[in-house]
């Protein structure tokens, strides 16, 4: 599961990019699922996103991470995306 980050300069442009392969957290939420392990009806565990997954959110829309933890909306977005669905433990809706 590390991290690598890759730095990509054009002209006068410099951008890093971060990759990690995310199967072993897919199965392990995958896991999760099946063993019906998401929470109570107080508190679900809906999803485990890895953080390259978040930064690549961010980055593509444009927001902090502040941004992102104070506005429900960016994780509804995440949570309902179905390129995620991998992530997701709870499949309810959010």
């Amino acid at each position: 599961m590390a991290v690598t980050t890759n730095i990509h300069v054009e002209g006068g442009d410099v951008t890093f990019e971060r990759v990690q392969d995310c199967t072993a957290i897919a199965e392990h939420t995958q896991a999760l699922h099946k063993e019906g392990r998401h929470g109570s009806n107080d508190m679900r565990h809906a999803a485990s996103f890895p953080m390259v997954i978040v930064e690549k959110y961010l980055n593509d829309k444009g927001i902090s991470f502040q941004e992102f933890m104070a506005e429900a909306v960016h994780v509804k977005s995440m949570l309902a995306d179905p390129a995620l669905s991998a992530f997701r433990v709870w499949r309810g809706q959010v």
